[in-house]
């Protein structure tokens, strides 16, 4: 079965209407909607129209109508017909959108030819011409439809015409083709269409009914018909075809929102680009690389523009991405093995972003860009879960736990094992073989290859394996008996480990649906983490850092230091400098300035001055690195910290002109007890510009000293530990405390 059949059927059709239409002058026979694409399938219905000039007498007209119909209806066709002159036609569509998506498909069988081209001609130059207002009707009424049938990708048991990605939708691309209003590339959904047909067709030969819906008792069946392997391999195929109708409807509608307009609406002669990074730029409402950009020259080009657009919630322009493809297919900008660090923090800034990544990962994975970069991700494509706790196949259901732990960054000090985890936790499945044991192997060379530690490869090695441990004991064990905790103390080393388990589990639940998770097993949860962490003895809580003998000796000349090391990508930046309030804003707003992203940190006051650290990147927009430069921006920053706050002031104004997508809310902990000498006060926030030259602004208007810090950049999340004491010396009061956090708080919201 295939296009040839559903040809042949149409014709068939088509025949045995020409054999009993007898010849009145005036009126026309024509075929509508799926019968006028000649696209029978067996139970499909023959949607025809009667077409007369209205000087035809209404006996003749009458006798011409049941005279066709009678004998259809004995042979047990399903006919959807109406009657209509040029005139009432041409209202008809313009009061009923399914009326005008019809016309749109019209096609001759007999009778009078003229009279069908007419009102072809009136039919498209009406969808041209209201094209305007057209086009919102469909979208909404799509919009209605994808609510109530649901997204066929992701469904056990799928309406092929109706759901979200099916065969209605791309009738509805080729309606927006023929407006004229945005070009759309058809072609890309030619084999998915084939795909969703082949399944209807051999659904209603199983069923000898003309239903849509594919349920469990007949995918094995269907499968059979179509010489698929299984069911499995059946439904991966659906989902792959509606995810790839999705994809170009998604992108059409998009397109068509922002066709000549600016980031506000407006409609331009010429649209305005704005530089985003160098070679990244937003155009469109869409992040693009720019043409005459060297792919060659920066392999991670193809990634940091994914993690852009996910960061400012846009999509990728499709020019770009099939750059991105000829490029990776002629061995162009291929990423090394292992990962630089800035490939990886760029695929956890990609991750991180929550519901905006997406569409990126959509886009990425349609265009088969993802699998240059994650060969892995291939094997689980699309793969149907057949259980009914689950709602999505397995790549999207580890998608969406990936989004759902985004928004669990805040409980966590290691944001990027808890994205990575969640987002390939599942990455064993599709054998018969323990999923998570599996997963545990493929785990391991995957996350070497990308770049992690050994220490983070073991940590993300016992996540995958583990990360159904917790929800089982907290649902099936007595949390009283002490040898449920002990086994759980048994497979978790510490407190980062447990705190990453735990906002995976929850992740997880939230992803598989409300059949699979609820505030009971939440609050079960809880329970068990709050008495295993109860057992366990460690901290998370960044300790302070230590310093050479040098270093200190050399802090107590009370001057100024910077020497700069070259560790290629990055640079170490040792900063000596008379201790004074707001110092670390000071350093982290010249550093800043200097365009210098800071990877992490750690400063130490020594007597009257203070030790710093620091790990940069220059960013694509920074000079050459200069010690003297930086040198002399700190000194006279020391000595007046007005024009630097200025310029810091303006460079977040034109960020902010940039889009934003939701993240968590910045975390501000207090730890009174954790320090002998000092409070420590933790910040756990979106990475922002200029985010520690705020925090460090936000502190010294406190009237408070930073004795230490540690700042860790982990992708676009941020941890900063600050050790801070009155400015006489000692800790916070509880009460001091609670106001320097709120006031942190205030600041970063």
């Amino acid at each position: 079965m295939g296009t040839r059949e559903r040809r042949e059927r149409s014709n068939e059709s088509d025949r045995l209407l020409n054999s009993l239409f007898t010849g009145v002058a005036g009126v026309a026979l024509a075929a509508v909607g799926g019968y006028g694409r000649g696209e029978l399938s067996p139970g499909s219905d023959l949607d025809i129209l009667f077409l007369h000039n209205g000087r035809v007498d209404e006996k003749s007209l009458a006798e011409l109508v049941n005279k066709i119909l009678y004998p259809l209806w004995d042979k047990s066709f399903k006919v959807d017909h109406a009657v209509r002159t040029r005139a009432e036609t041409r209202d008809a569509a313009s009061e009923d959108l399914k009326v005008a998506l019809g016309l749109l498909d019209i096609r001759l069988i007999c009778g009078d030819p003229d009279l069908v081209a007419a009102v072809q001609n009136d039919a498209i130059d009406d969808w041209r011409g209201r094209s305007r207002e057209r086009l919102p009707q469909l979208r909404a009424s799509l919009s209605e439809r994808h609510q109530r049938a649901g997204e066929l990708a992701y469904l056990l048991e799928p309406d092929l015409k109706e759901a979200r990605g099916g065969l209605r939708d791309i009738t509805a691309l080729r309606a927006i083709a023929m407006s004229g209003a945005v070009n759309v590339s058809l072609e890309h959904v030619s084999s998915a269409e084939s795909t969703l047909m082949n399944a209807r067709e051999a659904l209603h030969q199983v069923t000898g009914r003309d239903k849509d819906r594919l349920l469990f008792q007949e995918q094995d069946k269907v499968a059979e018909v179509l010489k698929y392997h299984d069911a499995d391999e059946l439904m991966s195929a659906i989902a792959q075809a509606a995810r790839s109708v999705d994809y170009l409807l998604e992108s059409t509608w998009h397109r068509f929102d922002h066709r000549g307009k600016d980031g506000l609406g407006r409609f331009l002669k010429k649209p305005r680009t704005t530089q985003v990074s160098p070679g990244i730029s937003i155009a469109h409402q869409e992040v693009s690389i720019s043409d005459g950009f060297d792919l060659s020259a920066d392999p991670v080009i193809g990634i940091r523009t994914a993690a852009i657009a996910a960061q400012v919630g846009l999509p990728i322009a499709p020019a770009t991405l099939q750059r991105l493809v000829s490029a990776y297919r002629d061995g162009i900008a291929q990423l090394p093995s292992p990962w630089p660090r800035a490939a990886r923090e760029n695929l956890i800034t990609l991750i991180g972003a929550g519901q905006p990544m997406v569409r990126i990962w959509e886009g990425l994975d349609q265009e088969e860009i993802l699998f240059q970069w994650l060969p892995e991700w291939r094997a689980v494509r699309s793969l149907p879960q057949r259980n009914v706790l689950h709602r999505h196949t397995v790549d999207r259901h580890m998608v969406e736990t990936a989004v759902y732990a985004a928004a669990l960054t805040r409980r966590v000090h290691r944001p990027d094992l808890l994205l990575f985890a969640a987002l390939f936790h599942d990455i064993g499945k599709g054998t018969q073989e323990d999923h998570s044991e599996r997963g545990e192997k493929l785990i391991e060379p995957l996350a070497a290859r990308i770049g992690f530690s050994d220490a983070d490869v073991a940590t993300l090695k016992l996540l995958v394996k583990h990360h159904l441990l917790l929800s089982a004991t907290a649902t099936r064990r007595d949390l009283d008996d002490p040898a449920t905790i002990a086994s759980v103390t048994s497979v978790i080393p510490d407190l980062q480990t447990l705190e990453l388990l735990h906002a995976l589990s929850i992740a997880d639940g939230q992803a598989t649906g409300s059949s699979a998770w609820s505030s009971w097993k939440e609050s079960l949860l809880s329970e068990l983490v709050s008495r295993v962490t109860s057992a366990l003895t460690d901290n998370t809580i960044a300790s302070q850092p230590i310093f050479t003998d040098e270093q200190l000796q050399f802090s107590r000349s009370g001057q100024l230091r910077v020497l700069i090391e070259d560790r290629e990508p990055d640079y170490a930046i040792e900063i000596i400098a008379p201790d004074k309030p707001g110092l670390l804003s000071i350093v982290a707003g010249v550093l800043n300035l200097a365009r210098f992203d800071v990877r992490s940190a750690r400063t130490q006051t020594i007597e009257n001055s203070a030790v710093m650290k620091w790990i940069v990147t220059p960013n694509q927009y920074a000079p050459t690195v200069d010690s003297k430069l930086i040198h002399q921006m700190i000194s006279d920053a020391l000595v007046d910290a007005s024009e630097l706050s200025a310029r810091i002031a303006q460079r977040i104004a034109d960020y902010a002109s940039l889009p934003t997508i939701p993240v968590p809310s910045p975390i501000v902990e207090t730890f009174m007890d954790a320090a002998t000498d000092a409070t420590i006060i933790e910040v756990r926030s979106h990475d922002r510009p200029a985010l520690l030259f705020g925090i460090g602004e936000a502190i010294t208007k406190c009237q408070i000293d930073i004795k230490s810090a540690i700042v860790t950049t982990l992708g676009a999340e941020a941890i900063d530990t600050l050790y801070v004491t009155e400015i006489g010396g000692g800790g916070l009061s509880q009460s001091r405390a609670q106001e320097v956090a709120d006031r942190l708080s205030a600041a970063l919201a």
